[in-house]
């Protein structure tokens, strides 16, 4: 399937800035909608980078096999809502992490990881949904030691509305904060509403955004399907409606102190870090990951 870059459609509204409409990506057996980073949009927050993955049904035997593969001085963030994926990074970690679950991996000056379907998941074949984002670290941070954290689901705060449940996944939201090592002031919020349930987007972040992953929202008027991203005006009071049964990720943050760049899994405020971080990636410099070591996906030149 070709690559496509997400649409940008700029609004009259007082409310919506713009809406990203994902683009179909095929990352090996999964097919991906990427919305961020767009031409009209590469940041909101700290967040570079979006990926819905699935639903995907995968047959007997099959499943995710992401190869060994590097990042620097980013965030990823996976939170799944159905299916399994196991970590493994060169720091020695392998966790499984299951819906509502949190795998937090901070990159800095250097990690490799890969992402798998287990074997006993492959026999009866698997399915997959979920979120896959990047968090651009501030330029004081994108060399410190890399880590990795996992928080399982009944440690994230927990709120709980009229017809609405959320989950602060990452940073602070609705008076609560999340167990996660962020850098910067960040907004991640899982949602799930009720038919005719209202959700009031917290307006303490400078930079906002609303992903609908599943079902229909309204939004100052108008309608919004899955695979639409409404990026909120600075300030603007913002608040979102169930058409039907909705699942939705509310994403931001404040922005990042310059500008990054982006080639392929790497991120710095630094072309020439992102020059040193492919030739090291081509030399065989990074470290490897213990018990997958034996593949890897190599540079891309382009």
């Amino acid at each position: 399937m070709p690559a496509r870059d997400p649409v940008c459609t700029e609004t009259d509204s007082s409310t919506i800035e713009l809406v990203i409409d994902a683009r179909p990506r095929q990352l090996d057996t999964l097919t991906v909608r990427r919305v961020l980073p767009a031409p009209k949009r590469r940041l909101v927050g700290p967040f570079i980078f979006f990926d819905h993955m699935g639903p995907a049904d995968f047959g007997v035997g099959q499943g995710v096999d992401v190869r060994p593969h590097p990042h620097i001085a980013l965030a990823t963030v996976t939170y799944l809502f159905e299916g399994e994926i196991v970590h493994r990074d060169n720091l020695g970690f392998t966790q499984p992490i299951r819906p509502g679950d949190v795998n937090w991996m901070i990159a800095g000056r250097g990690i490799v990881h890969s992402e798998r379907t287990l074997p006993e998941q492959r026999r009866a074949g698997a399915r997959l949904h979920g979120i896959q984002s990047w968090v651009a670290l501030p330029s004081s941070e994108e060399e410190r030691a890399p880590s990795f954290e996992h928080h399982p689901k009944a440690s994230l705060p927990r709120v709980t509305a009229r017809g609405v449940e959320l989950r602060v996944v990452a940073g602070s939201a609705y008076g609560q904060s999340a167990p996660v090592t962020v850098l910067s002031p960040t907004l991640y919020v899982a949602a799930e509403l009720e038919a005719g349930a209202e959700l009031s987007v917290p307006d303490e972040h400078a930079e906002r955004a609303a992903y609908v992953v599943e079902g229909t929202v309204l939004c100052d008027g108008r309608e919004h399907a899955p695979g639409a991203m409404l990026v909120f005006r600075s300030g603007a009071a913002a608040s979102l409606t169930a058409k039907s049964a909705a699942r939705v990720m509310l994403l931001g943050g404040a922005p990042l102190d310059g500008p990054r760049h982006i080639y392929w899994n790497f991120v710095s405020s630094s072309k020439a870090r992102i020059e040193q971080a492919k030739d090291d990636w081509r030399g065989g410099r990074f470290a490897r990951i213990p018990g997958d070591d034996q593949e890897f996906i190599p540079l891309p030149e382009r």
